[in-house]
């Protein structure tokens, strides 16, 4: 009779680490039919999880930031090296689970002289043990402490890196003489770790197996009291509480004019974009490789969507009426997924990325505040600051071609027929005389009186402090990355400019003169008051395809130069690919989009292109490509990720963005320590935009080389907070102010010089500030 074998079971302890999927990942890949469930260092006592061991093959002790001296940092992991006999069973330890072990049988533990975040460095190993069979080892390096292991203790050596001068021999793999402990220093989950990942788990799989199998320890059955504590195995679908959908769903009806001359912003005027009253949505593929750009056709009765994170509830804005609704059991994204859900539509044009839905902008807070602690996330006064959710649901729009010249006519709304009539009409007549249609934007910067701008740059001596600070906790293990940035502030009090009216809007000629200036492929104007956003995006952040067999791409950008003469792609490719510095931060990019894909849609994610050198129209960057697809199973006809509402649960796992290194990783730490070092909120900046179509694809870019500024002006109309006003319905500061808010910043590394990094944010404000008259 042969006796059934349960399953494999993994216990997974993060230690609020932000690779910690891609470690789940690997495991599953290298040990057969295993199942992974995965606690936090801190959310059970030993003695809560004691009693509950028998039913775990192994544990893997994943990475963290911080120091396994510190409590708070290590957690439980410090007493599962201390198990008894009645409970022990093997444990993989990896980086700061590798130094707790050590540390534990009387090791020492210091910081290297040189640190190694993102560096790749050779493996020199026994060939036994963990490295059984295995041949050369190319690892990835995240960690600033090192280990020293005591002659003749519990602890053997494995392997080590020479770093030479710098650090001289550090140690990267070790196992403890008597018990069924390993661990590694490296990072085997990383992408770029070769020969030391799926070869060094499959044989711990296989020590661990073993020591099982000869202590005659018997895997007990899973439990309900497991089941309790543990919940489902790793991956599993979040299911949002949605409100039932649509049936039938909308039907898409569009029209086009194919081969016309027509520019984007030629097609806005004539839309109105310049009543400064109105809202008004631009998606703008500005420059190659952009290819669509979606123009929302949008007016006082198209819903608004409007959340801060100071509210309990959600309004959404129609007709001039703001109605709040309670959320009650919902947080705002399942909320969204719901408004949604009730909205799908068919038949659109398949080529074409957008036939209607939600278009906006979420904040950096936002993001931050769904991955931190309670209270963690400080923020400004509830009335002054930006929403964190501002999203308009759009049935009529354009779509550009910017490829092809054709101009499609889209909308969801049943009967429409007077409005394609009237707004072909009107977009053929302009075609016709396309020439004298654009307004010409001039190049050259207006010279602006001293008077009437202000610019208020971040302090640089108190901003260069920090980033030594930034690099302090580097050295200590807290993070491998943080971004440090900072506000500027533009005031502009000119009562001699053509003031906001319905005839004029500001903000739109600051937008052409950005679109002109910093052309990019993710541009965008977003006039949704109070908030006006201007930007001018190089980069996309998460696009995910229409169901049936969605796909989720990241491209995230980590590198760049400037074309000019003699810099040919060799050049570029020298610069970028060749830096040390600019691959490492390119790595730690890629392997933490790659863990934040993981956790949604499970092990079978891509990285299709690895620090690729690309060409754009002004410059060379570095990009690699991460994607992934539904999992089997997932998507529904008319269930919840029938219309998108996984890759909108990709896009709240994956904010704040941690490309463009937004953030640091780990991100959660790297965002509570950014919080210490930054006076003020992000609000927008950092934060991303774009659109939710209702066939169920998105494309969300991050919110950089932009300015946004608040506007009561019309609130009174649109049934919004106001601030105070005249009885002309006039604000009572003054009309002709403008005040606009830059973000700018950069990624601190161990590798970073204090004097470049300041520089490096300046020459990021300079592709916003010519807008406003200055350099």
């Amino acid at each position: 009779m042969v006796i059934e074998q349960p399953p494999a079971r993994i216990l997974l302890v993060d230690s609020y680490d932000s690779f910690t999927y891609n470690l789940a990942s690997l495991c599953q890949k290298s040990i057969p039919d295993c199942q992974i469930h995965i606690i936090k260092n801190d959310q059970l006592s030993l003695s809560a999880l004691l009693p509950l061991l028998p039913h775990f093959s192994a544990i893997v002790v994943g990475p963290g930031p911080g120091s396994p001296h510190i409590a708070e940092d290590i957690g439980i992991v410090k007493d599962l090296w201390k198990l008894s006999e009645d409970y022990l069973l093997p444990i993989f330890g990896v980086c700061l689970g590798h130094q707790s072990l050590v540390l534990e049988f009387g090791g020492q533990l210091e910081r290297l002289r040189v640190v190694k975040h993102g560096q790749v460095s050779r493996v020199e190993h026994t060939s036994e043990d963990l490295f059984k069979n295995v041949d050369d080892v190319w690892a990835v390096r995240y960690h600033s402490l090192q280990v020293h292991v005591r002659p003749h203790s519990d602890i053997e050596a494995l392997a080590w890196a020479d770093d030479g001068e710098e650090n001289g021999m550090v140690v990267m793999a070790v196992k403890h003489r008597s018990r069924p402990f390993w661990a590694v220093q490296y990072h085997p989950e990383s992408v770029l770790t070769d020969g030391g990942g799926f070869e060094v788990v499959s044989n711990f799989w296989n020590l661990a197996h073993n020591w099982n199998t000869i202590h005659g320890r018997i895997i007990r059955d899973w439990s309900h009291d497991a089941e309790d504590t543990f919940g489902l195995p790793w991956p599993h679908l979040y299911t949002p509480p949605l409100s039932p959908s649509q049936s039938p769903p909308r039907t898409v009806s569009t029209s086009v004019l194919r081969k016309t001359n027509l520019s984007a912003t030629a097609i806005c005027e004539l839309l109105n974009v310049a009543d400064d009253s109105s809202p008004f949505v631009l998606l703008d593929s500005a420059a190659q490789p952009g290819r669509y750009t979606i123009i929302g056709c949008v007016n006082g009765r198209s819903p608004r969507i409007i959340y801060s994170l100071t509210d309990s509830h959600v309004r959404v804005l129609q007709d001039g009426v703001s109605t709040p609704f309670e959320l009650d059991s919902y947080d705002i994204w399942s909320w969204i997924a719901s408004f949604m859900n009730k909205r799908k539509a068919v038949g659109g044009v398949p080529d074409l990325p957008f036939w209607g839905g939600l278009i906006g902008y979420l904040s950096y807070e936002l993001g931050a505040h769904s991955l931190c602690a309670p209270g963690t996330i400080a923020l400004d006064d509830a009335d002054t600051r930006h929403s964190d959710v501002n999203l308009i649901f759009v049935e009529r729009s354009i779509v550009l071609d910017t490829c092809s010249g054709d101009i499609y006519f889209q909308s969801i709304v049943e009967g429409d027929h007077v409005w394609f009539s009237e707004t072909t009409v009107l977009i053929q007549r302009a075609v016709t005389k396309a020439s004298d249609s654009e307004p010409k934007v001039s190049t050259t910067s207006t010279k602006v009186k001293e008077k009437t701008i202000s610019i208020s740059l971040p302090d640089q001596v108190l901003y260069k402090s920090r980033i030594d600070v930034a690099k302090e906790y580097l050295a200590a293990g807290d993070s491998y990355e943080l971004c440090l940035t900072a506000r500027t502030r533009v005031t502009i009090n000119d009562p001699h400019a053509p003031q906001p009216s319905r005839v004029h809007s500001p903000s739109w000629q600051r937008y052409k003169q950005l679109r002109k200036r910093n052309a990019a492929p993710h541009a965008a104007y977003l006039r949704l008051h109070p908030t006006t956003l201007v930007a001018s995006s190089p980069e996309r952040f998460l696009s995910f395809s229409r169901p049936p067999h969605a796909k989720y791409q990241l491209r995230p950008i980590k590198g760049t130069v400037r074309k000019g003469p003699g810099i040919t792609r060799a050049v570029a490719e020298q610069a970028l690919s060749g830096s040390r510095k600019e691959v490492a931060e390119n790595l730690m990019i890629v392997d933490l989009i790659r863990h934040d894909l993981h956790g949604v849609v499970g092990k079978d994610v891509n990285v299709s292109q690895f620090c690729g050198v690309e060409e754009y129209k002004t410059m060379w960057q570095l990009v690699s490509v991460i994607e992934a697809a539904t999992p089997a199973g997932a998507e529904q006809t008319d269930g919840q990720h029938a219309n998108g509402a996984l890759g909108w649960e990709v896009l709240r796992r994956s904010l704040p963005p941690g490309q463009w290194s937004m953030t640091g990783a780990p991100k959660k730490r790297s965002v509570e320590i950014l919080q210490t070092l930054e006076d003020d909120e992000r609000s927008l900046y950092s934060g991303v935009f774009g659109y939710w179509c209702v066939g169920g694809g998105g494309d969300w870019s991050v919110t950089i080389r932009s300015c946004f500024k608040r506007d009561d002006r019309y609130n009174q109309d649109m049934g919004l907070p106001s601030t105070e006003v005249s009885s002309e319905g006039a604000p009572t500061a003054p009309p002709c102010t403008e005040e606009w808010v830059i973000g700018a910043g950069g990624a601190i590394t161990a590798l970073s010089d204090t004097d470049a990094e300041w520089d490096e944010m300046v020459v990021k404000l300079q592709s916003v500030l010519p807008i406003f008259g200055s350099s």
